[in-house]
């Protein structure tokens, strides 16, 4: 999309397992860039649908590298959210040549650790009715660990096990990820379509995320000379400043902004029009 000859850049959605929006084209500049925006396997309109077989970040890099070759760019500007911003760092450092600026939202590195004080401490600090239902979901014996419990459970093969599973999953997420969420229970007896996400999410997060533990962090040195610029909701839940702060101490020429008042998703007050404008000034530098 965008214009032939114009910066060339990439979007990388979250998730993992969500796909790319139409809306996520009105981050870049038509009359400025040629964007490609990445629906990841299984996810959007890639198929299979939900496919997990050869499905790690190895392949996904491996797959911008493929995509970055077809249309000839030499170097690329590479955007993205959350998981997005996963996945774009996890390419940068295997591939800094190749990367003229990075443009991230909501920093997640894709570690356990990460997950665990999302679920297990932010969880019951901010919303603890919630954090009750969605350990009480599990049996007893599974409350030790309910993340391990959680994934073993959305990723089985019987609908009656992954289906309610699945639900409360995304339904706990979803109220972390929203600054003023109008629901923060859990319905145990929803039913209807079943969401993606959980799925790709349950098959990354068991696996690490098919990284080595603290791989971004520790090999955060190899982006220096890559412009970055973090974006950053104050009250996000999911990936808390402190992360986008943690990485740019280690990143040279990479900078944390705030935005004030705003939680996790794109479309909180403010986190849209900044990432348009961390776009737009690294297509300054570029």
């Amino acid at each position: 999309m965008g214009r032939e000859g114009g910066i060339p850049a990439v979007y990388l959605h979250g998730g993992p397992g969500s796909g790319c929006q139409p809306d996520h084209r009105r981050l870049f500049d038509p009359e400025r860039f040629h964007a490609v925006l990445f629906d990841q396997r299984g996810c959007g309109r890639s198929r299979p649908k939900g496919g997990r077989d050869h499905n790690t970040t190895q392949h996904l890099i491996a797959d911008l590298e493929k995509i970055r070759e077809r249309f000839g760019f030499a170097r690329w500007m590479v955007a993205g959210g959350s998981w997005g911003a996963t996945l774009a760092l996890a390419y940068a450092e295997a591939h800094p040549e190749r990367v003229s600026g990075l443009a991230l939202r909501a920093t997640f590195l894709g570690t356990a650790e990460e997950l665990e004080d999302v679920f297990l401490r932010a969880l019951p600090r901010f919303y603890p009715d919630l954090s009750e239902d969605f350990l009480n979901f599990l049996p007893e014996h599974e409350r030790a660990a309910p993340l391990a419990g959680y994934y073993r459970r959305i990723l089985d093969p019987d609908a009656a096990v992954h289906a309610p599973a699945a639900r409360a999953w995304h339904d706990t997420e979803r109220v972390l990820s929203e600054h003023t969420p109008k629901q923060t229970r859990l319905d145990l007896k929803a039913s209807g379509a079943l969401p993606s996400t959980p799925f790709m999410e349950a098959h990354y997060f068991a696996n690490n995320c098919f990284m080595r533990p603290h791989q971004l962090m520790d090999e955060a040195g190899k982006l220096a000379g890559i412009p970055g610029i973090l974006v950053q909701g104050r009250y996000d839940l999911l990936c808390p400043p402190a992360t986008s702060h943690a990485l740019a101490a280690r990143w040279p020429g990479s900078e944390v902004r705030i935005v004030d008042g705003a939680g996790h998703i794109l479309y909180d007050p403010g986190i849209r029009n900044a990432v348009m404008k961390a776009i737009a000034d690294l297509a300054a530098k570029a």
